[in-house]
This record gives C-alpha cells, sequence and structure tokens, in this order.
C-alpha cells in the first residue's frame, strides 16, 4: 500500500489534495503543525474527519523562536518568516513520515498563490532546504512543476494531477464541487497564523530589536492585550475585556513569567495591567496612568490602582495630573 503525509492546515488546499492522493487510492496520514502563533486550529480537526483520514498534531520545539528571531529568508509584511517557517515544518513532517512508514509528503501549496513562500523560487527552496527534495509533492500545481520522485517511480499518476497557478480560488472550488465537497466544507481564505498581521507583527518587531533579552513567555503574551513600551527593558500589557483580564492574572502567576508586578483598579472599573521588566517607581506610575486612561474613573474622586509585586502590594492614587500626561505620551508608545 502506498502511503503518503499530507500536511493539513484546514484550508481548501490541503484538503484539495488530501482528496487527490485518495482518489489515487493513496492512503493518507494527515499532519497539522501548531506554533504558539497558530489560530482557527479546530479546523484542522473537522477537516480530517469530513475527509476520514487520521490527523496527528505536532508542536513547535525550543529551536523554533529562533528562526522568529533571526530568518534566513526574511519576513513578510508581517513578522512572518513563512519560508524559514515552511522548511522548518517539512523538516518535522520528514521525521514523521519515517515513524510512519509513508513513502512521500503532499502539500497543498500552490505556485504564485502567496507572494511570500509560493513563489515558484520559494517551492524549490523550501523543498532543498527541508532534505526532502524531490519527495515533496505538490499535486495542485504538479503539472507546472518538475516531475518528483513518486511520480517518476509510478507511485502517482501524474496526469491525474492539476496545473493551478497564481491568486484566484475559483478554479479550486469548482474542484472542491467536483469532488463533492459541500458549501460547508469549503472555508473561506486564512493564513492561520498571528505573525502575518501587520499589528501583531509590530508587537514581535519591538520585542526582538530593543527587548534582546526575550523568553518563551513573552512570545506567549503577545497574544494578549494592548502593549505600550515603557523602556528598552520595560513593558505594560493592559488587558483588552474581562477575559483577558483574567488570562493576564493567570499569565502572571507562571514561574517562567517575566513580570513584575500586577496593577488592578481598586475604586473604578478597568484593565488590568501587568508591568514585565524592572517595576520602577517611573515604570508603575506609567502604568497606573494607563489602567486609569482605559478605565471609568470619575472626576475628583480618589481612583486608586492596587499595585502586586512579588514582595507587597499597595494602592496607588491616580491624579488629574498624571492622566493628563499620560493621554499625551501613549500615541507615541502603543504598541499595538
Amino acid at each position: 500500500m502506498t502511503r503518503c503525509v499530507v500536511l493539513l492546515s484546514g484550508g481548501l488546499d490541503s484538503m484539495l489534495a488530501i482528496r487527490i492522493m485518495q482518489e489515487q487510492g493513496i492512503e493518507v496520514e494527515a499532519l497539522n503543525f501548531k506554533t504558539m502563533f497558530t489560530c482557527c486550529q479546530d479546523t484542522s480537526a473537522q477537516a480530517a474527519r469530513a475527509l476520514n483520514v487520521p490527523i496527528t498534531v505536532v508542536g513547535q520545539e525550543e529551536d523554533y523562536l529562533d528562526l522568529i528571531r533571526e530568518p534566513q529568508f526574511g519576513y513578510g509584511k508581517g513578522a512572518n518568516p513563512c519560508v524559514d517557517c515552511r522548511i522548518y515544518m517539512f523538516q518535522r513532517a520528514y521525521k514523521f513520515m519515517e515513524t510512519v512508514d509513508a513513502q512521500f509528503i503532499v502539500s497543498g501549496e500552490v505556485v504564485g498563490q502567496r507572494p511570500m513562500s509560493q513563489k515558484r523560487s520559494d517551492l524549490k527552496v523550501i523543498a532543498n532546504y527541508s532534505g526532502l527534495e524531490d519527495l515533496l509533492l505538490r499535486p495542485l500545481s504538479a503539472k507546472v512543476l518538475e516531475p518528483t520522485k513518486p511520480e517518476r517511480d509510478g507511485l502517482v499518476d501524474r496526469e491525474k494531477l492539476y496545473d493551478f497557478q497564481g491568486r484566484s480560488r475559483k478554479g479550486l472550488i469548482a474542484l472542491a464541487r467536483e469532488f463533492g465537497f459541500s458549501e460547508d466544507m469549503i472555508p473561506t481564505p486564512s493564513t492561520g497564523c498571528s505573525l502575518t498581521e501587520p499589528g501583531f507583527g509590530s508587537k514581535v518587531h519591538d520585542l526582538i530589536q530593543i527587548q534582546v533579552d526575550d523568553t518563551r513567555w513573552d512570545y506567549e503574551i503577545l497574544n494578549l492585550g494592548r502593549h505600550f513600551r515603557w523602556d528598552e527593558a520595560t513593558k505594560v500589557i493592559l488587558g483588552r475585556d474581562e477575559k483577558e483580564n483574567d488570562r493576564l492574572e493567570y499569565i502572571h502567576t507562571m514561574p517562567e513569567a517575566t513580570s513584575t508586578a500586577i496593577l488592578e483598579p481598586a475604586s473604578f472599573t478597568g484593565p488590568s495591567a501587568l508591568i514585565t521588566g524592572p517595576a520602577t517607581s517611573e515604570a508603575v506610575e506609567y502604568a497606573v496612568g494607563l489602567v486609569c486612561r482605559y478605565g471609568r474613573v470619575a472626576d475628583g474622586a480618589e481612583n486608586r490602582v492596587q499595585v502586586s509585586t512579588a514582595d507587597k502590594s499597595y494602592d496607588v492614587v491616580a491624579s488629574d495630573n498624571r492622566r493628563a500626561a499620560e493621554d499625551q505620551t501613549i500615541a507615541s508608545l502603543l504598541i499595538r
């Protein structure tokens, strides 16, 4: 029995790649790659169920952050090192292929569909640097690419593969309908990765370029709240709603946390805040101003904010002058 590993994101392209293999009687093992920046993770499991294939989810290892910090092939519009990430992903897939006794790897990539990682030259770089070379089959664009080993060896019928290229989805949607996909099986386009979002990318670049002693925890918290840079060692992170306030409180208690203080409104409704880096009196004063700026403070009232560090807990009364000063500096210090 011929067996392949198909990278399944849950998007239409990877679903079609699976169905093309199934149409040729090839056994499919689906593999989903998850990172701390991945979103919409449940779509891959739903797609696997719809296509009746087993799915294995693998996560990043500690070395993954190294390619975020310094990608060999650069960033896209955000902080997305897409080529480096695909290489990393396929290297993991290669190891998985060997454990399940599969003969080759399949990807739903389409030539020219994504500007950062699916140019013809990028596809070649990804195949070569991952070590897969011509064990990597891209069935949706196979006829506009060189034949791969599974095609040359007769494991895959090249005549039953496709020649899609470019960004249009019309032909892919038509093929999905030809395969009998229901309308709810055809997902809308999505990158599935927050690194591609310019706003999120600004947080990542800030961390890499300014806070050089970053940790995994610092990257994980990028998914939460509004981030404000106080100095090169210190940030303030504000929750945007009650759920985020609760998550900030929880993540502050983690052993690897780099946060040194948590602030919570004591006499009014507003956001919780974390200070990462030294909780100096100036940094605390700035954070208190932010909590008041985004909270529902009452003019003329004693608006108190509770500040808790590892050593002590105390209240700070925010003055109108402090809040006015913070209003003037927020725009320049807001990361996103």
